[in-house]
């Protein structure tokens, strides 16, 4: 599993003209997933996420009550190694990917996280005011 976490001053997601995401003063995290990736790997992801230290003063959304934005993003396993057009082979299929989506949302609001999402599968525009800016990899 794999994410890009940003810290925003806003962040919002938009489908079909319909805001369906949106945080202020939190996270964005852009979250892929690959074919070796588990429900466990999903909340340890979520722990890293809601402990990780990139807020002002080394804080993080655990500490300070947060919001955070997950986007799913199977981009984020795109190989352009080879030519100009990636192969997205690295990705799990959204049959695998989504449940551990879901899984890594589900974590984080039992961590007690006010958690905001994209939709699976829609075609979204996304748009984030990034603060910093700080930009972490995570991973797993």
């Amino acid at each position: 599993m794999r994410a890009v976490v940003q810290t925003v001053g806003r962040a919002s997601v938009t489908v079909d003209g319909e805001v369906v995401g949106a945080v202020d003063d939190g996270l964005l995290v852009l979250l892929g997933v690959t074919h070796s990736d588990t429900a466990e790997i999903a909340r340890t992801m979520a722990r890293k996420v809601h402990e990780l230290r990139i807020l002002d003063d080394e804080r993080s959304a655990a500490e300070i009550g947060a919001p955070i934005l997950v986007v799913s993003q199977f981009t984020l396993y795109g190989d352009a190694r080879k030519g100009r057009r990636p192969s997205w082979t690295a990705a799990a299929p959204a049959e695998v990917a989504e449940p551990l989506v879901e899984e890594t949302i589900r974590a984080l609001r039992e961590r007690g996280a006010t958690v905001e999402t994209g939709r699976f599968r829609a075609h979204m525009l996304v748009e984030s005011v990034n603060v910093g800016p700080r930009t972490i990899l995570l991973d797993l």
